[in-house]
């Protein structure tokens, strides 16, 4: 008993919470300031994967991940920023992990681990949102 409500104090921390969310939103956070620091790679990661016009893409990318990643660290409309965030992750991941079109190898592997991966990440997004939604359903 001692040992459950040790571990609901701590899973109920605000720091930890915050934690847990900014580590769910890191790539959210870093792959954009990666794309402004190498503006010119950001373009060809978007040409790379037929989105044309490719600046257009690589800002509205930019801006995207940035806001809806902000919404879910602040809890501003955090339902609103994880929704979007799984889909756009689960959008990204069928334009950029087709794992099925390549031959068998490492690089598939890699490709259909990453794939998962990315669902599993959808995921927690969603749970996110449900849980953000459910929080107004008691109000």
């Amino acid at each position: 008993m001692i040992a459950k409500s040790f571990v609901q104090g701590v899973l109920a921390s605000p720091a930890l919470r915050f934690a847990a969310l900014l580590a769910l939103c890191s790539a959210y956070v870093q792959g954009p300031l990666t794309k402004l620091l190498d503006f010119q790679g950001a373009i060809a990661e978007m040409e790379h994967f037929g989105l044309r016009p490719a600046a257009v893409f690589a800002v509205a990318v930019i801006v995207f991940e940035l806001t809806a990643s902000a919404m879910v660290l602040s809890g501003r409309l955090r339902w609103l920023g994880a929704s979007a965030l799984a889909v756009f992750t689960l959008l990204a991941t069928f334009i950029a992990l087709r794992f099925w079109e390549l031959p068998s190898g490492m690089e598939r592997m890699m490709a259909t681990n990453a794939f998962f991966e990315h669902l599993g990440l959808a995921g927690a997004f969603v749970l996110v949102a449900s849980l953000e939604a459910g929080k107004g359903a008691g109000r």
